[in-house]
């Protein structure tokens, strides 16, 4: 690891004052006092709000990597709007597009009627895409939110199969709607609204740090394929066939758990075989994140149905459908949104992935992906708390668990949340915006901007490691 942190800071940002000052984040944490704009924020929002309870910060400025507070404190951002910032805040790409559109006073709202902006999206969006999907493949264009495309998705399958059941996985997230959070794993958004599970079986997804089934890696991935083969088979199952499938090939907020290779061909062979659609939800693990331009071709499948939201607008509000041409089954206006036509959003998409394209900045995410991975390894090697490193690409996972209680039934051990929360907040404190997620919100999650350097990387392990080393001595006995 390396022992100069504030020379790396003052590399990173020197020659952009519009960061304000330099500080050694090492020496001198950052402290959090009363705040009358966040005080005023805890006033006024709903009581939903979530990340600024564990982010008490206030941004005023953001370039690439950093952004700065309205304290003056620089931050490195490695949750970048989870996962939606892939070139950072304010490349220039990005800025440039967007002041394109605006000079050249082009309508910021066209609903679903066709633009030259929007013909240009397609197209590039379309050249990123596996050439057998894109050949016949359909695009339907949502409401701002992942989650929109998700209900889109959904529909489009019914509406295709005539059927109504779907099935989903344990540690699964596709967004907050009605329809959306069915699919969730997660039981504690539900429970205020009755449970909203109707319609939906759930399957073990193959976590395999955690087996649901207790077993090895190789004996997870056989026993849940049986599993899921006997439910659409098995005439006495209980379980009729379902209108379609949703996945993620790399589950985000259920604690970054990358789906090995094998089992994902295992799914796509199964769910070919019975005819049900296979929806890919690659709204965070889209676009570069984990290596690939999509998570789905580390295993060289092809998906039914493809949802894209985050970093498909270049930082602004898009989500889209792709899914294969005899699918489009349903009736003109069965899907619509106002804002499905946002141009500002198309124009800074086309920049964006284009830029992802032309810099191979994927090659860059897997590349950077392995050092930090590499570090945080090293960091296990010392630490006891740290169960597990995963992830791919840019997409990192840090599981925390106390390595003293007493394992569960399948010998596994405890999750350490409270630790994950205290490092989240040294982190916090030394300049270090990261995410928790996972089962307990134990999983300290990172999500860098694709341009991240290795210098970089270094600076974020650094910081780790120094955060570490506090919240242990501070809750570990000697």
């Amino acid at each position: 690891m390396s022992s100069v942190l504030p020379l790396l800071i003052d590399h990173a940002l020197d020659g952009d004052d519009r960061l304000g000052p330099r500080h050694n984040a090492l020496a001198q944490p950052y402290r959090f006092g009363p705040s009358p704009i966040l005080e005023r924020q805890s006033a006024r929002e709903s009581n939903a709000r979530s990340y600024p309870r564990r982010l008490p910060i206030a941004l005023k400025r953001g370039q690439g990597l950093y952004v700065e507070d309205i304290e003056g404190r620089v931050f490195i951002d490695c949750l970048a709007g989870a996962g939606t910032l892939a070139l950072g805040h304010n490349h220039p790409v990005v800025v440039q597009a967007i002041q394109q559109v605006l000079r050249d006073e082009l309508p910021l709202h066209t609903l679903d009627l066709t633009t030259p902006v929007k013909d240009d999206f397609v197209e590039t969006l379309f050249s990123l895409l596996p050439p057998e999907f894109a050949r016949d493949a359909r695009i339907q264009f949502c409401g701002p939110t992942g989650a929109d495309a998700i209900e889109a998705a959904l529909k489009l399958v019914k509406t295709a199969t005539g059927r109504q059941t779907m099935l989903s996985f344990h540690g699964a997230y596709h967004g907050m709607t009605q329809g959306a959070l069915s699919l969730m794993g997660n039981l504690g958004p539900k429970a205020a609204i009755g449970g909203s599970g109707s319609g939906v079986q759930f399957l073990p997804y193959p976590y395999e740090y955690r087996s649901p089934f207790g077993l090895t890696s190789e004996g997870t991935v056989a026993a849940s394929l049986h599993y899921i083969e006997t439910i659409l088979t098995d005439p006495e199952g209980g379980v009729s066939l379902p209108a379609g499938m949703v996945m993620e090939v790399i589950q985000g907020e259920g604690g970054v758990i990358p789906a090995p290779d094998d089992w994902v061909r295992g799914i796509r062979n199964i769910t070919h075989r019975a005819g049900v659609p296979l929806i890919l939800d690659e709204v965070q693990s889209g676009f570069g994140r984990t290596g690939k331009m999509f998570a789905f071709e580390h295993s060289g499948i092809l998906p039914d149905v493809l949802v894209l939201s985050k970093a498909i607008g270049g930082s602004l509000p898009l989500s889209v459908v792709v899914y294969r041409g005899e699918l489009d089954q349903w009736r003109p206006g069965a899907h619509a949104g106002t804002f499905r036509g946002n141009q500002l959003a198309m124009a800074a998409g086309s920049a964006t992935l284009r830029h992802i394209r032309d810099e191979q900045l994927q090659d860059n995410a897997e590349r950077m992906g392995q050092r930090l991975r590499s570090h945080l390894r090293h960091l296990q090697s010392d630490h006891r708390c740290i169960g597990d490193v995963r992830g791919r690409g840019l997409m990192i996972g840090m599981e925390m668990i106390d390595p003293d209680a007493q394992p569960n039934s399948l010998g596994q051990p405890v999750a350490a949340s409270a630790l994950a929360s205290q490092l989240q907040r040294a982190c916090l404190e030394r300049g270090l915006i990261l995410e928790l997620g996972g089962r307990h919100g134990s999983v300290v999650r990172l999500l860098p901007p694709l341009i991240i350097s290795e210098q970089e990387i270094d600076l974020v392990a650094d910081i780790m490691a120094v955060s570490l080393a506090v919240v242990t001595r501070r809750t570990m006995p000697d």
